[in-house]
């Protein structure tokens, strides 16, 4: 079954201040669907492949032929990693959406973190310094909510691990409103932080 490019969850405007409308055209119907175009060109080719959620492709990638592996790491992971990344943002002041972390989720980062400023440095330091295009994320590992960051498109399901939430450090994230400031983009990006969506995602992590 081909992928398709789900609709936002909210208006291209919605994270303005934060993230500007014109960066979310681009990367949401440009960027994302490139990537969807690509995934699916190589699974006509396999349809066992494409049998599987994208999720499941890429945590058995090590099991995908050789000749579309790479294909499919650089491309169903980048379905799957705007996939989680739309969905965990939403408007600012929102119920929900920004300043610190509410329910279950709260509790865990204080468990294994210490303080949500402990994440958050761990978080932006890990965004901050993935040399070149890449990811940072809180992961769910045997138990334990772990900051690790990606290179390119490469998945946390390939790794064993189940992501809870991540930052797209790749230029074409930020470039349009703040230019060579990483760090800048990663510290507004809290403000349109979904702990809604991400306490969701947490206790399917948990099962």
């Amino acid at each position: 079954m081909a992928y398709e490019l789900s609709p936002l969850p909210y208006d291209y405007s919605a994270l303005e201040p934060f993230i500007d409308t014109d960066t979310m055209k681009l990367h949401h119907d440009k960027h994302h669907q490139t990537y969807i175009t690509n995934a699916n060109a190589v699974l006509e080719t396999h349809p066992e492949l494409a049998a599987k959620s994208v999720d499941d492709l890429l945590k058995d990638l090590a099991n995908v032929p050789e000749s579309v592996k790479t294909a499919l790491q650089n491309n169903a992971g980048g379905h799957s990693n705007h996939s989680i990344f739309w969905t965990i943002m939403g408007p600012a002041g929102k119920e929900g959406i920004g300043g610190g972390p509410t329910g279950a989720i709260a509790g865990q980062i204080t468990k294994d973190f210490g303080s949500f400023d402990e994440l958050k440095k761990a978080f932006n330091d890990a965004g901050a310094k993935r040399f070149g295009s890449g990811w940072a994320w809180v992961v769910w590992d045997n138990g334990k909510l772990k900051v690790i960051g990606t290179a390119n498109q490469d998945s946390p399901f390939t790794l064993g691990l189940y992501p809870i939430f991540g930052n797209d450090v790749w230029e074409h994230a930020y470039y349009l409103k703040y230019q060579n400031l990483r760090p800048k983009y990663l510290e507004a990006w809290w403000n349109v932080v979904n702990w809604t969506a991400i306490n969701k995602r947490f206790a399917t992590a948990k099962g």
